[in-house]
């Protein structure tokens, strides 16, 4: 059987986007969703900045003041891109590691979200309320794997 690839390193040096329109439709939606919680103070947020220093809250809390807004700052910009490069065939490397970032990020809020453990697996009951949160979760994590592997290419 041929392995389905979305994501395929060229020969120029770029990255060729081989996304159905479906999945496109999924994924236009997502860059906002994550850019509106990025600006809130939802809890599903911790595991985009868990604590640095958990044993010594006052150590931490000074860590965050010092590099959150970079960090937020790095995550809304990798927003902006995968936004604005939904549609495109092709992405540079730079573009598709931007991509790879907010792939990251939107499966830990989801996770976080679902409260998904390393004991999860991919057998979501078809009843379940969530199972189009989960079938989104497992695809992310497809596709970031899709992501990585065009990057570590050649």
């Amino acid at each position: 059987m041929r392995r389905v690839q979305r994501v395929k390193r060229t020969r120029r040096g770029d990255f060729e986007l081989r996304l159905p329109e479906q999945e496109r439709t999924i994924l236009r939606s997502l860059p906002g969703q994550l850019r509106e919680l990025l600006g809130g103070g939802d809890s599903s947020l911790l595991r985009l900045f868990p604590p640095a220093y958990p044993e010594d809250p006052e150590l931490d809390t000074e860590y965050h003041r010092l590099v959150r807004d970079d960090l937020m700052g790095q995550k809304q910009a990798a927003v902006e891109i995968m936004e604005s490069t939904i549609d495109a065939k092709r992405l540079s490397e730079e573009q598709l590691e931007a991509w790879l970032g907010s792939i990251n990020d939107l499966r830990l809020v989801l996770g976080t979200k679902l409260e998904v453990t390393e004991e999860s697996n991919q057998d979501i009951p078809e009843d379940h309320p969530d199972v189009q949160l989960y079938a989104l979760y497992f695809y992310l994590g497809w596709l970031q794997e899709q992501v990585v592997e065009a990057l570590s290419a050649g």
